[in-house]
């Protein structure tokens, strides 16, 4: 019996014996691991409460919940804010580099102190480069400008058999681009002139691209040029035309790498918002399309205009400024899907430009050049007659070339004795503002291109200098750096021929400027 109550004792001890250890494996290792894992869990969970996402966290590469990471780092991606880190931390390092090879062989002490000196202007110098960037400011150069030496004019740089209709200009100014009636692109080197061609590709490579049969009498798909675009990284030149197409090419090799068909007329005007390859395009067919170059894809359609979409700008917003047949200027805000309506005086307009965000230029085909703001929907100020023809019997070679009439005062009509302002050669054909800045140039058919100075302050516009140019000056475009000014010239209107000058010579023209 003795032995049996021992044996129960000894089972009863052991129950109680595990009894107790079960309560006790509270601090076993099993258990605090799993508590472990629960905070962090929790931890984890509070930082998405707090505004985090599970894509943030795969593009920052944050670990999941079992506390593993991504196998492969080298496929995270970096976020625009990284990219713009990086860029300014290369560009810090070379501006840090070329002042160190200027100033070697100095004490340590002052080098400590040329180098804090040199960072603290380098920042200065990237947040102003920032703002002019963003439109915020505006760089004062009309003030600035010397009289440009008139006696020669333009200089012709580059040849074209037909009507060159537009020319573009890379963000380093380095490289040009022009386009004419015949269909010919030319990409050129501002320095030294030196031309080299884009060749067409045949029709079965147009068509493996994405082209589609042209409509119409047409046989056969139509190379005449309209517009030119180039991104701000310097990658794609975009081009349209006659044939309803956006073309898309690679600077680097000059070959034809898309068509993008959509338009159901004419391609007549592009333009590439800033720091970005998105595309925007304007059409006979009154619509505007959206674009992305990098992804190679149509994002939207953007409809308001009653006529043909004859020009339109971009800025580094989203938002697209246009003008069309339908006698209206359209600015449209693509994020919001809306837009706004200025109507000008009765008359057509024919170009447009950005200033800012909140202030652009027009021309139109009575000879007047119209400031306007965003704010306001009509003009804000008014030059009437700003390309008027000379009498009869002058030589409009021969005009004076900083001397201009007295016709160019602010909003009201004028005495206008032996001038010719209805004229399809008085028309504002091209318009064009230096990026940031208070500078603006108009180009016409009546021999010469004249630059003003936009004074927001006061809101009108002040003529400076004229500079002759004989032809139709179908586009123009400012060096990024405001050092020279280049226009395409010809001997007929761009969109048409109910005008011709037989003495012009077609091709790129460009005038140098000078800052004081």
């Amino acid at each position: 019996m003795k032995s049996k109550n021992e044996k129960k004792r000894g089972t009863l001890a052991t129950k109680g014996g595990l009894k107790e250890k079960k309560f006790s494996l509270k601090n076993d290792p099993f258990f605090e691991t799993e508590s472990k894992k629960r905070r962090k869990m929790d931890y984890e969970d509070d930082n998405i409460e707090s505004g985090g996402s599970e894509e943030e966290a795969e593009i920052l590469g944050a670990s999941d919940g079992n506390g593993g990471e991504d196998e492969d780092e080298n496929e995270i991606e970096e976020t625009p804010g990284e990219i713009r880190k990086r860029v300014a931390t290369e560009l810090l390092g070379k501006m840090r580099a070329i002042a160190r090879k200027e100033k070697e062989g100095r004490d340590g002490d002052e080098e400590v102190e040329e180098e804090e000196a040199r960072d603290s202007l380098v920042a200065k110098i990237l947040q102003q480069e920032q703002l002019e960037e963003s439109g915020r400011i505006k760089r004062v150069v009309a003030s600035r400008l010397k009289k440009p030496e008139t006696a020669d004019g333009f200089r012709v740089m580059v040849k074209h058999r037909h009507t060159v209709t537009a020319v573009a200009l890379s963000d380093d100014d380095l490289k040009g681009f022009s386009a004419s009636k015949d269909g010919t692109i030319l990409q050129w080197d501002v320095e030294s002139g030196k031309t080299e061609r884009y060749q067409w590709p045949s029709e079965d490579i147009l068509k493996s691209h994405g082209a589609k049969d042209p409509r119409g009498r047409l046989k056969k798909h139509s190379k005449s040029v309209l517009a030119l675009a180039v991104s701000s990284d310097g990658r794609y030149l975009a081009s349209g035309g006659l044939d309803r197409h956006v073309h898309l090419w690679d600077i680097r090799t000059r070959e034809h790498l898309q068509a993008f068909s959509g338009h159901q007329k004419p391609v007549s005007c592009l333009s590439f918002r800033q720091g970005t390859t998105d595309l925007f395009s304007g059409s006979f067919d009154r619509t505007i399309k959206y674009w992305n170059m990098e992804d190679r894809a149509y994002i939207d359609t953007i409809c308001g205009h009653e006529s043909e979409v004859l020009a339109l700008g971009c800025l580094r917003k989203e938002r697209v400024l246009t003008v069309g047949r339908d006698r209206c200027m359209m600015l449209f805000k693509v994020l919001d899907q809306s837009r706004l309506v200025f109507r000008p005086p009765p008359t057509s307009l024919e170009c447009c430009c950005f200033i800012n965000n909140d202030e652009f230029l027009s021309g139109s085909d009575d000879g007047s050049i119209q400031l306007w703001n965003v704010l306001r929907k009509k003009p804000v100020y008014i030059v009437k007659n700003a390309h008027a023809l000379l009498p009869a019997g002058q030589n409009v070679e021969q005009k004076g070339s900083e001397n201009i009439p007295d016709n160019c005062l602010e909003n009201g009509d004028h005495k206008i004795e032996g001038y010719n302002f209805s004229s399809t050669y008085s028309w504002v054909s091209s318009i064009s503002v230096c990026r940031g800045s208070d500078l603006a140039a108009s180009g016409a058919g009546n021999g010469c291109v004249r630059l003003w100075a936009i004074e927001t302050g006061r809101k009108d516009i002040q003529p400076l200098y004229d500079v002759p140019l004989m032809g139709f000056v179908n586009s123009l475009a400012f060096a990024k750096s405001g050092q020279f000014l280049v226009a395409g010239v010809g001997q007929e209107p761009r969109l048409g021929r109910w005008g011709r000058l037989p003495t012009a010579r077609n091709g790129v023209a460009i005038q140098p400027l000078k800052l004081l």
